[in-house]
């Protein structure tokens, strides 16, 4: 059973607007006010980083955020439970263990699968090597969404965030989303230092 039809079937939910990228989620949330629930993938093209989900979180205070993925995998569940989501579902679950799962985070509860009580092995404890520790898997830029590197590239141009809505045809909600998410990827806190570390990654690609 597919989950739009779980959703509306079992839990009730009147409509269902799905979404191909994580850059079309935010575009959606941001003009529709009556969404209550948002679901993602973590194989969602632009989910490169829990900072992203994060964003999401910090931007729409009384959305209802879980991850609905294929992964059982402790670090992908306990990287998405820091970035603030209200719950982890397996995909594998079964239809009426999904469904119970999915309604528990609708109610108000942090749905996580019974597999993360399961303590993991020395090799999975084991911490990175101080080399590993110091170089990130991925530059901050490779980790942000194509509409994120977008925001940027006028952030560093110095354009404000009506500026940027207008020449990229998004709503000020939308830029507010992927700024926030820009923040945490790039490890600032204002505009300023966004467009100083920005600068310096897009010539360093470049």
């Amino acid at each position: 059973m597919a989950l739009a039809t779980i959703l509306t079937g079992k839990l009730k939910f009147a409509e269902v607007v799905q979404a191909a990228s994580l850059d079309e989620a935010v575009e959606k949330l941001s003009v529709r006010s009556d969404i209550s629930l948002a679901l993602f993938d973590l194989a969602m093209p632009g989910i490169d980083s829990p900072a992203n989900l994060r964003a999401v979180r910090d931007c729409f205070k009384t959305l209802r955020v879980a991850v609905v993925s294929g992964s059982k995998s402790r670090q992908d569940v306990l990287s998405a439970l820091e970035a603030g989501v209200h719950g982890y579902v397996p995909k594998g679950l079964g239809v009426v263990d999904l469904a119970q799962a999915l309604q528990l985070i609708v109610d108000g509860v942090i749905y996580v699968p019974p597999s993360i009580a399961i303590l993991p092995s020395a090799a999975e404890e084991q911490p990175a090597s101080p080399r590993e520790a110091a170089l990130p898997p991925k530059s901050a830029l490779a980790t942000l969404t194509p509409r994120q590197r977008d925001v940027l590239a006028l952030l560093v141009e110095g354009k404000s965030n009506k500026a940027i809505a207008r020449e990229l045809d998004l709503g000020e909600g939308t830029v507010k989303v992927h700024m926030a998410a820009l923040f945490r990827g790039l490890d600032v806190r204002t505009r300023t230092a966004a467009a100083v570390a920005g600068g310096r990654l897009l010539q360093a690609a470049s």
